[in-house]
């Protein structure tokens, strides 16, 4: 079973890692580290007896040499995304997720190298601005590494066996075992293989001549390949090419990284499709639906998504889809068809093709295509939310499989009867069964526990009748997430006594010694897919419907420097195995450690659970956490400083000043000396100073109205009455002005609304703050009594709820929106009764439209702040500012900043290692202006990236500045 004792490390691998990887941060070897990486996102966990970070060739040869010396198994990943087992090791696992990120782009777009750490989304990113695209596009390529996509010759909606990465791969850059390192793109490659390594060489020919001398096995490989097939080795690269350098290449497409290091690739791209046109079609059998996918294909559909009707059940249910009246009985199924193409008069003739194809179907309802971007989108939602929709109903302990099989089309109705009939045959009664129909691709999820024996034995017995059933029809039991563990033990069932043997030669050849990710592809133990199973103890309610998929690490602001929300996940799990286990000095050090890297660094911004399929906050439970370890003395301070925030809000004005009086007496590294030396005092962390902190604004006051609006009043101003109030935040009044600017947040706000002729309510707002500073940091009382007050203060200055209440940092707006359950029945009441808009939302919908705009030449780099993404605004924020400057970016690397309030300062290495990607991109950029919106979150970029980032409001004041009828206020600064 998964929980046995934490072996303690060799003392002599340390040492030699040590010596082989120049800086001891990238060598893992703690307790919480293993721990943290021995999940992946497949079914399996093995805990690695060191977790290493390489930057060079120079360290991954250094390793290989290691690993043959002390004969230590090595397994390379990145993303930990992996399906089947192929990314968990009892060796030594090497990240490549940390510093393997280098993306070239080649003639013009035409071409994309990559090295393996760089997230696939991330590449087409790039790839957008010459309108190209690569062509693997896997569910997860927003999560994935191209090191998965290209070792597990990943595929997805659209890609197919035509433009998968084994198609599409123009040279490829590797290193052998042996340490010999093959870069295709050169001339000389074939001759470097044949001198530095010619038992390969010759033994690559062999395996070629061997091949092409059978004909059964020729035509297998050929039959094999018509349809999507990642079992076993990539043997049609024998049949397919002849000099023995560019097998090799295309060998290692689809190894899984048993035979050798892939440092880098190049592919071929592919055009972008800009225009789409997408329907979901209803059908009374899954055989009709079957039947509909060739002649959609034929009529030039690129993606056909087949979905059974346990699937439309369970989108109906979760609110993914509204069918109205329409219903759907047992069997029934449903196609989402979506063309794809790059000009209007190719879309004007796919749609009479479409016509004519719907006009032979039989379906349930009227079928409808729609080129509506928000009908399109949740209709993908829908289909993308159908393996979420199955974890949330897993129970605690509960693992989920996500499998994928393929077969061909002619067997694709019968096949899927059958598979139907074999869920419900073994117990798998809340599975469905959904798929990429034009490839015969079937995907299916379903929960099972690992815990107990019975389960495994049943888990067991349905993966020996899977296999049985798809090797009956000529099937792939792995379409494209790869062998792994899972199916290794299936691979000589499948493609026959003479394929697996040249399979076995091939892992002999190129890895002697047997040592490079063992156990997956070849594997001689006929159970290894039930050995190694990982169990999922309840730890906490809020993670413990994890699956562990680690959909959320890219958007992880701590992921650089301490954990992601799956291994904070992973570690509690540890801890409670360890428990299980009677504790000891393993559990000790766990707990230790996880306060830093699971609590502290943990920026509690939820970004996890805009990635997570089930949706959830990691942050919460580290909030609970936080919470749990205040005693009653803490929480009386924090109730007593929530009672006199008037009172804290005047010291913190007070701090600022005395903060910029030091920068400027004693200069930057005093200062901050200072507040460390302060904080040692205290015994407790302070935030540091930083020359980021914007300066205290001057007291706020509404600029007079023109006497003649630039534009005719707004609603709410006809009768001389206000149109909205406007709450600054309780830091945009502390410290709400930047160095670079003359005029405070609140007062470039009062500015463009008395140019757009809109007059704003502004109370006075002294002491009322949102409760986020206390909830981040676990203080649920303070949080709930400060709300409430504020609550209360914005139901009286609103009238009621009669007038929009406008507020200038989106993370407060968030908060309140999202803490209603802080607060009694009254309170909520009132709290869902006012109309709260964001600043930004305010300016796109009511001032903008009435302000002439004058746009300026500028190149602007903007940062949408993680609370503008859970709250929809990242479209509205690009809009103005592209109303107001020539040139916008959302850099491609956009993160968030981590500095949660004051985290970012009271720990700065999480803002900086968070940031640094991004900052990179800034920094490379040559931009003029920096914005975002919101104060906190701008120290934090102008922190982390030696730029002044400020509001957004700040560019439409400038490009508003010269407007007709503005001139007073252009000529005489605010208050």
């Amino acid at each position: 079973m998964a929980n046995a004792p934490l072996a303690p490390l060799d003392p002599g691998l340390e040492a030699a890692l040590r010596r082989v990887i120049g800086e001891p941060a990238r060598v893992l070897v703690r307790a919480i580290d293993r721990a943290a990486y021995a999940s992946d996102a497949s079914v399996y966990r093995m805990m690695p007896q060191a977790v290493v970070q390489p930057k060079s060739e120079d360290e991954v040869r250094a390793l290989f040499a290691l690993s043959q010396e002390r004969g230590v198994p090595m397994t390379f990943r990145t993303a930990g995304t992996s399906l089947s087992g192929q990314a968990v090791s009892d060796g030594l696992l090497v990240d490549l997720s940390k510093h393997w990120f280098r993306i070239e782009v080649l003639d013009g777009g035409g071409r994309v190298r990559v090295q393996p750490g760089v997230i696939g989304g991330h590449v087409n990113a790039v790839l957008r601005r010459w309108g190209r695209r690569i062509g693997p596009d896997p569910a997860s390529i927003d999560t994935c590494m191209m090191g998965g996509i290209l070792t597990n010759n990943s595929s997805g909606m659209c890609c197919g066996v035509r433009e998968n990465a084994y198609q599409t791969l123009d040279s490829l850059r590797c290193i052998l075992p042996s340490g010999l390192t093959i870069d295709t793109a050169d001339p000389e490659a074939g001759e470097r293989l044949r001198e530095g390594a010619p038992a390969v060489y010759q033994g690559l020919l062999d395996l070629k001549r061997r091949i092409e001398g059978d004909p059964d096995l020729t035509a297998r490989i050929r039959r094999k390949y018509r349809i999507k097939n990642t079992m076993g080795y990539s043997l049609n690269a024998f049949l397919d090419h002849e000099r023995p350098e560019q097998i090799l290449a295309h060998l290692l497409i689809g190894s899984e990284g048993t035979l050798a290091f892939l440092a880098e690739a190049v592919l071929r791209t592919l055009p972008e499709p800009r225009l789409h046109r997408t329907g979901l079609l209803l059908f009374q059998t899954a055989a009709d639906a079957f039947a509909a996918v060739a002649p959609f294909e034929q009529s030039g559909a690129r993606a056909i998504e087949f979905m059974d009707d346990a699937c439309l059940r369970t989108a109906r249910t979760y609110g993914l889809l509204d069918l109205g009246s329409i219903e759907t009985g047992p069997g029934s199924a449903a196609l989402l068809v979506e063309y794809q193409c790059a000009t209007p008069d190719e879309l004007a003739g796919l749609r009479g093709a479409e016509t004519a194809v719907l006009a032979s179907l039989d379906l349930l309802a009227p079928g409808r295509f729609t080129e509506e971007p928000a009908e399109r989108a949740a209709l993908w939602k829908m289909r993308k939310g159908l393996i979420p929709t199955v974890g949330a109903t897993k129970r605690s302990g509960e693992a989920v499989l996500i499998e994928d099989v393929a077969f061909p089309l002619p067997h694709l109705p019968a096949a899927t009867a059958e598979l139907q009939e074999l869920f419900v045959r073994h117990g798998y009664g809340n599975a469905i069964l959904f798929g990429h129909a034009k490839d015969g691709n079937l995907h299916f999820v379903l929960t099972q526990s690992f815990n107990e024996a019975p389960e495994i034995a049943r888990f067991e017995g349905f993966l020996a009748a899977l296999a049985e059933l798809v090797i009956r029809h000529e099937g792939s039991l792995k379409a494209e997430h790869g062998t792994g563990r899972n199916m290794a033990p299936f691979v000589e069932a499948e493609w026959g006594r003479a394929a697996m043997a040249v399979m076995r030669e091939i892992k002999a050849l190129l890895d002697p010694h047997g040592l490079l990710n063992p156990g997956v592809v070849i594997n001689s133990d006929p159970r290894a897919h039930v050995k190694h199973l990982k169990d999922l103890p309840t730890v906490d309610p809020e993670v413990d419907r994890c699956i562990e998929c680690g959909f959320c690490e890219p958007v992880c602001p701590s992921r650089r420097l301490t954990l992601t929300p799956r291994q904070r996940i992973a570690v509690r799990r540890e801890m409670v195995r360890q428990e299980a286990l009677g504790g000891g000095e393993i559990l000790d050090a766990l707990r230790v450690d996880f306060q830093y890297a699971g609590i502290d660094t943990c920026a509690g911004d939820g970004m996890c659970s805009t990635a997570c399929p089930v949706k959830i906050d990691t942050g919460k439970l580290i909030k609970r956490l936080r919470s749990e370890q205040h005693d009653p003395r803490a929480r009386r301070a924090a109730a007593r400083v929530a009672r006199h925030l008037g009172t804290v809000e005047r010291l913190a004005r007070l701090a600022v000043r005395t903060g910029h009086l030091a920068e400027r007496l004693a200069g930057v590294a005093t200062t901050q000396r200072l507040t460390r030396a302060a904080g040692r005092l205290l015994g407790r962390r302070l935030p540091a100073w930083s020359t980021a902190i914007p300066r205290v604004p001057r007291a706020p006051h509404p600029p007079t109205p023109s006497p003649i609006p630039s534009r005719p009043p707004g609603e709410g101003d006809k009768n001389g009455g206000e149109a909205a109030v406007y709450v600054s935040a309780c830091l945009s009044r502390v410290m709400g002005r930047p160095r670079g600017e003359e005029r405070s947040l609140s007062e470039t706000l009062q500015i463009l609304a008395d140019r757009a002729g809109v007059r704003l309510k502004i109370p006075v707002s002294q002491g009322q703050c949102c409760g986020l500073p206390f909830g981040s940091k676990g203080f649920t009382e303070a949080h709930a009594d400060t709300l409430d007050r504020l609550v209360q203060h914005l139901w009286e200055e609103s009238g009621e709820g009669k007038l929009p209440i406008v507020l200038d940092a989106s993370s407060c707006l968030h908060s309140i929106l999202t803490s209603g359950a802080l607060l009694g029945d009254e309170s909520r009441r009132r709290l869902e009764g006012l109309r709260l808009m964001d600043a930004m939302r305010f300016v796109h919908d009511t001032l903008l439209p009435r302000l002439d705009v004058q746009r300026q030449d500028l190149r602007v780099a903007l940062h949408p702040t993680c609370a503008a993404r859970h709250l929809g605004l990242v479209e509205e924020m690009r809009r103005i500012a592209e109303r107001c400057a020539s040139n916008v970016e959302v850099p491609i690397n956009l993160t968030c900043c981590a500095m949660a309030g004051d985290r970012g300062l009271l720990f700065p290495e999480l803002n900086a290692s968070a940031v640094a990607p991004e900052a990179a991109e800034v920094q490379a950029g040559k931009f003029d202006r920096c914005y975002s919106n919101n104060l906190t979150c701008e120290i934090g970029m102008t922190q982390a990236t030696g730029r002044e980032y400020v509001s957004l409001l700040y560019l439409v004041e400038a490009a508003t500045a010269r407007s007709i009828g503005n001139a007073r206020d252009a000529a005489s600064p605010a208050g």
